[in-house]
């Protein structure tokens, strides 16, 4: 951190992951370490190569403000990854209420009678960070003596087959499926036991269907019965009448 009686600028040194072709962007935070207004602005030893976002400000008193610094996307790099490219970072005690807008040259000029502070920053280029390293699947005995062929060859061919079979699933293996067989053969009797209970609905549905179909036909020849029998009597009585 490089620290003033102004402003705290953090970090001190602007660091930026080198990569071709590719804009790259890293952060200052300034912290105001007084109860006034401050004004800051930010120059550069190469403004073509840098965009700086917000490249002048004010900082609340006791507030902090960040500052975005990007670099231009680089057709080459360094031979020794080093840069000489610098920044300053001026600022000034500034009147209450001043914004932005209202910044000038002139508030940072020392002929003119102001205490101006002055922090110079220098570029670093850092490696970026790289893609995690593979982890190497499977136990010690993959990298024992068997797996070396009579002739001192390592067993390519074998091993490609067995790696197509395994991500062809060309055959069963291991836990992975004992647990898909025991599901399907699950799957397999839940269903034979709803076809078996869909059968007996069906059959006790037609049984019943029978059952109402005679219920109506034993009420019918009832009904007949009796209306042959009334019949039957009524002419027995008035033949003898």
């Amino acid at each position: 951190m490089s620290t003033g009686e102004l402003l705290d600028i953090q970090p001190e040194e602007l660091q930026f992951p080198f990569e071709l072709r590719k804009q790259i962007s890293c952060s200052l935070q300034l912290s105001n370490k007084t109860d006034n207004y401050v004004a800051f602005k930010v120059k550069t030893t190469n403004p073509k190569k840098y965009c700086v976002r917000p490249n002048s400000g004010v900082v609340l008193p006791r507030a902090t403000c960040d500052v975005i610094v990007t670099m231009q996307a680089q057709k080459e790099a360094p031979s020794d990854m080093q840069c000489k490219d610098k920044f300053l970072l001026q600022s000034v005690i500034a009147s209450p209420g001043t914004t932005t807008k209202d910044i000038n040259p002139e508030m940072f000029s020392r002929e003119a009678g102001h205490n101006v502070e002055e922090c110079k920053l220098r570029v670093l280029y850092v490696t970026p960070p790289g893609p995690p390293s593979p982890v190497r699947e499977g136990s010690d005995e993959d990298s024992s003596p068997d797996s070396v062929s009579e002739n001192g060859h390592s067993n390519v061919t074998e091993f490609t087959a067995a790696s197509r079979n395994f991500n062809g699933r060309d055959e069963p293996i291991g836990a992975a499926t004992f647990e898909t067989t025991a599901l399907v053969s699950k799957v397999t009797e839940e269903r034979n036991l709803a076809i078996d209970q869909q059968r007996r609905l069906q059959q006790e549905l037609e049984l019943l269907r029978r059952q109402v179909s005679r219920n109506r036909g034993g009420i019918s020849f009832m009904y007949v019965f009796l209306v042959a029998v009334i019949g039957f009597i009524l002419g027995y009585f008035l033949k003898r009448t």
